[in-house]
């Protein structure tokens, strides 16, 4: 969901700061004294939701490509839970998925069965090997990223190496030196830390906001709360960007301030996390109020499931094979860039 909220009265702030509940890092979620616990909040049928509109649709099913997209795609790594989605969708759309993938991660027998197809799973020592001889097997093959942060930047440097396309969907790393190292080797990429298109679209309302009124919100104090799933222990990339926008608006707010909310039960009583979501899921909610706490603004997008990334990825790579093709001069775009071509499925 994508909302704004606006409180012109004390009263009316203190009501919402009741709902609200911001739990900083290390924190106990508690209510306030003589409040009754906060119930699990429900999205109006009504308003903007990411969540209900596209993100909580699985399995993911998508339109065919056209039969002169079907090139081959390979998903490093496909023992993740994102890499499997988006192998899933790249079938529903029709393209190629390469039988071979790589992690550090053990499978019996060495393979595993996606949409009816053995991918075998390779340590990630032999990926410069193997990439190197798959390229010449595949020559229009696109290599979709969404290993672990540690990786990004030893992972761009070896498809760069190889003159491979890729998008690049894995959070973290040194993102300036990921860019340059790109646009040093001259070779086609996506990167961006969001692949939700409708995410991004919010992303890039807020960097207009951020550009055409700079100083806005000066004064203005920044809350920031995210929930996902346990296993994600950094800050999303997402977050700091729109986090960065209101920098540019005039709020001072370090990384260090935002609440990440990743214990189980938290997630469900307080933040309104599904139970069946809570493995996979992005509650983000920025609230923003004014030095007399008259004023409040509230924006907040939650995503369940997997889908959304996988879709947004599969036309990043539908875009990217479509700039190679057409032997484009910009080699680097972002997710902004796919979204201003207008031909997402």
């Amino acid at each position: 969901m994508v909302a704004a909220a606006f409180a012109a009265h004390p009263a009316t702030a203190a009501a919402a700061a009741l709902q609200r509940h911001s739990v900083r890092p290390g924190q106990q979620f508690c209510p306030p004294i003589g409040t009754a616990t906060p119930r699990q909040r429900r999205l109006p049928a009504t308003m903007l939701s990411v969540t209900n509109a596209v993100a909580s649709r699985s399995p993911v099913s998508v339109r065919a490509a056209p039969r002169e997209l079907n090139f081959p795609i390979l998903v490093n790594s496909l023992t993740g839970k994102m890499g499997k989605a988006v192998a899933e969708a790249a079938v529903s759309a029709g393209l190629q998925l390469v039988p071979v993938s790589f992690s550090a991660i053990e499978v019996p027998d060495g393979k595993l069965n996606i949409c009816d197809r053995d991918i075998h799973i390779h340590d990630p020592s032999e990926s410069e090997r193997i990439l190197g001889s798959l390229v010449k097997d595949y020559p229009d093959m696109i290599v979709v990223d969404y290993t672990v942060p540690d990786a990004v930047n030893a992972n761009a440097e070896l498809y760069c190496k190889l003159g491979l396309p890729f998008v690049m969907g894995t959070t973290g790393g040194d993102r300036q030196l990921l860019n340059k190292t790109v646009q040093d080797a001259n070779v086609y990429a996506v990167i961006s830390p969001q692949m939700g298109k409708q995410v991004v679209a919010f992303l890039a309302a807020m960097e207009i906001m951020a550009e055409k009124f700079p100083g806005a919100f000066a004064g203005y104090k920044l809350e920031v709360m995210e929930s996902h799933q346990a296993t994600k222990l950094d800050v999303s990339g997402t977050a700091k960007a729109v986090i960065s926008c209101f920098n540019k608006l005039g709020v001072p707010f370090d990384l260090n301030e935002v609440n990440l909310v990743r214990d189980p039960e938290e997630q469900v009583a307080i933040v309104g996390v599904p139970e069946e979501h809570l493995s996979g899921h992005a509650f983000h909610n920025y609230h923003l109020t004014s030095p007399d706490e008259t004023v409040s603004f509230e924006f907040q997008h939650n995503v369940c499931g997997r889908s959304i990334y996988a879709e947004g990825t599969v036309d990043a790579v539908l875009f990217l094979h479509k700039k190679i093709q057409d032997g484009a001069n910009k080699k680097l775009y972002d997710m902004i860039d796919v979204l201003r071509e207008g031909n997402m499925r």
